[in-house]
């Protein structure tokens, strides 16, 4: 299935070489597994979104290597992709870019022509591509116009989706500069983070370190920073990690993460001999 990761330092900007390319289950490592896209999201000096993505997997993409090498950010996005809704190609590869935001998602939302109905022209004009989680994404972004609050405008969206139509897995990152969303609904799909240790020694992110270690080290390289990581799968032996529960929202504002369960089960929920054999593979 496609992986997630996210990252924020709540401020100072950092490079996160280790998690994308020197972890044990790094995201170019992952890609081995998934190989119909990747995708690398920041946030400029300007706290604008900038994006680079490819339909090639991570570990044979060079500017992915680099940009992982040598992006400093406080926020990051990364995904690498199984294809199961829309063909192989640039416009469906992860994280999106709407309204300031990045997006990426991890599962299978069936009944795209209801949820493309919820969809007024200037909320389709914002999609390049033909993904189910592209069109989650432009609905969840026309909720958060309605409500005026990124918090609100995702719970609205995510409780309608999950009333009227058949889900198998909604695992979510969204980000906004300085902020990230992480959703794991329902079970099927894990979501795990590594909250930052203020006491814990610090860590490096350079490869010839110990396993599992990080420096999320400022851009100067004085001081060590503490982030919040979040992925589809613990990516060192780190103990710190923890999954989170079936329907959790964590949101990470700064360094202050707040879980919320605003969430029903799904109304339609989806088993994995309901899904289509691209669906199931993708899933697997």
């Amino acid at each position: 299935m496609c992986r997630l990761f996210g990252m924020t330092t709540g401020g100072p900007r950092v490079r996160a070489t280790f998690w994308l390319l020197d972890a044990p289950q790094s995201m170019r490592a992952q890609s081995r597994r998934m190989p119909d896209g990747t995708g690398l999201g920041w946030f400029s000096l300007g706290d604008e979104p900038v994006r680079d993505r490819a339909p090639v997997a991570a570990f044979e993409n060079t500017d992915f290597a680099s940009e992982a090498r040598n992006v400093v950010s406080h926020t990051f996005v990364s995904h690498v992709r199984y294809a199961s809704t829309g063909r192989v190609s640039v416009h469906n590869a992860h994280p999106f870019d709407m309204n300031d935001r990045l997006f990426a998602h991890n599962g299978v939302v069936q009944g795209l022509g209801v949820l493309e109905s919820w969809l007024t022209d200037v909320d389709l004009a914002l999609m390049e591509g033909q993904t189910d989680s592209e069109l989650v994404f432009a609905y969840i972004t026309a909720e958060i116009r309605r409500h005026g609050d990124t918090t609100a405008g995702l719970i609205a969206a995510i409780r309608r989706i999950t009333a009227e139509l058949p889900v198998y897995s909604l695992n979510i990152l969204l980000a906004e500069a300085h902020r990230i969303w992480a959703l794991r609904y329902p079970e099927p799909n894990e979501l795990w983070v590594l909250a930052p240790e203020l006491e814990r020694r610090a860590r490096h992110l350079h490869a010839g370190h110990q396993p599992g270690s990080l420096d999320v080290t400022c851009v100067d390289g004085e001081r060590h920073t503490p982030a919040y990581v979040i992925a589809s799968e613990r990516m060192d032996e780190d103990p710190g990690w923890r999954l989170l529960r079936s329907g959790e929202l964590l949101v990470v504002d700064g360094l202050t993460a707040t879980s919320l369960y605003p969430f029903e089960a799904p109304a339609r929920p989806l088993t994995a001999a309901d899904l289509s054999a691209a669906e199931a593979s993708s899933q697997a």
